[in-house]
């Protein structure tokens, strides 16, 4: 029984995304990797207080980018950026130096953040239909 609307979201054809789109979504891929070098930088440094200060630096830019653009896509272009940049500065280098050491401080950075890129992905802004606030259908 279908009223001759557009459907569901589901039945519309995919469509590239606009120019704006595409480059906040770059701009929020670049954000996440700065956010992941600095917290690489700060967690190491004050231990408990930076720790805290790098995730809560990458659960605002998770969150913001998902907010900032309305869709959960603004969650992950961050959480991409920040999992490469901290994915390049865990490997060594030839002559043996590497920035995160083998603390616990180090192992709680990687895992939670990670863990929040999932999570703000998931609850993050999501795509709402139009229409008041009542339910839809009724």
């Amino acid at each position: 029984m279908s009223d001759g609307g557009p459907g569901s979201m589901l039945a519309q054809p995919l469509r590239p995304p606009s120019a704006g789109r595409a480059a906040a979504h770059v701009g929020l891929f670049l954000l996440g990797a700065l956010v992941g070098l600095a917290g690489a930088l700060v967690q190491a440094a004050w231990f408990p207080g930076g720790l805290l200060l790098a995730l809560a630096g990458a659960a605002g830019v998770f969150l913001g980018g998902s907010y900032g653009t309305a869709s959960r896509s603004g969650a992950v272009a961050p959480a991409a950026g920040w999992i490469v940049a901290v994915i390049l500065l865990t490997t060594t280098r030839p002559e043996g130096d590497f920035l995160f050491g083998a603390g616990g401080g180090s192992y709680l950075f990687l895992l939670g953040g990670m863990a929040l890129a999932v999570i703000c992905a998931t609850v993050g802004a999501g795509r709402q239909p139009g229409g008041g606030p009542a339910r839809l259908g009724k």
